[in-house]
């Protein structure tokens, strides 16, 4: 199976098997849902929809958030990962919006790479929830499927190279909902440290279980 011919197969899988593919996030808006990714760095959605509930119902909006101090963010916040950065850069960054973008989140990729806590990855997620736009953020989970999967080459070794292959393969119409089904996929299917191949739908076009299935038994 050529790389086209997988693309295709994998494609078809999720179009028939996961047709409405959304982030686990919870939120009210697009400041919320950002504030949301950026606590999702290096941490679960499941944590970070513990957490958010008691943020928002205080800081709702990037005027009130920018308003607050960091260490009042921070007791909301404690339990995530890197709490006190995120904290800083929660504030810092609903600041800059109220400062530059009359409290709403932009949709121009160089605009959203400038908020604080933001990288690109994240600035991705919130182009394609929030604004439908064709991007493709690549955390940990799109990063490993890709490869497992053979979507991708092993000399495409950062989260840019990956990204790129994706975007160019993937119809720009599946782009948004791609970024989810591989997400899920890799939460819940293909996880990190042993992959459930046998409750697996793409088992018949993955180049991992392809060549783990042909290792000789021991």
């Amino acid at each position: 199976m050529n790389k086209k011919e997988r693309y295709e197969a994998v494609l078809g899988y999720f179009r028939r098997e996961m047709p409405v593919a959304e982030t686990e996030l919870h939120y009210q808006n697009n400041f919320q849902l950002l504030v949301a990714v950026i606590l999702s760095a290096q941490c679960t959605d499941k944590r970070v929809n513990m957490v958010t509930p008691e943020l928002f119902s205080h800081y709702p909006d990037a005027q009130t958030m920018a308003a607050a101090e960091e260490f009042e963010v921070l007791e909301y916040v404690k339990s995530v990962s890197y709490p006190n950065s995120k904290a800083r850069h929660l504030v810092e960054m609903a600041r800059m919006l109220m400062e530059k973008h009359g409290g709403e989140v932009p949709s121009d990729m160089n605009e959203l790479l400038q908020l604080p806590g933001v990288g690109r990855k994240t600035a991705n997620v919130v182009q394609s929830v929030a604004f439908g736009k064709s991007a493709m953020a690549v955390d940990t989970h799109v990063f490993r499927v890709s490869h497992r999967i053979g979507l991708v080459s092993k000399s495409d070794t950062t989260p840019l190279k990956v990204e790129t292959q994706l975007v160019k393969h993937i119809p720009e119409a599946d782009i948004p909902r791609a970024h989810h089904w591989l997400i899920l996929h890799g939460r819940y299917v293909c996880t990190a440290k042993k992959p459930h191949c046998e409750q697996c739908g793409l088992s018949g076009f993955c180049k991992y279980f392809s060549l783990s299935s042909k290792e000789p038994a021991r």
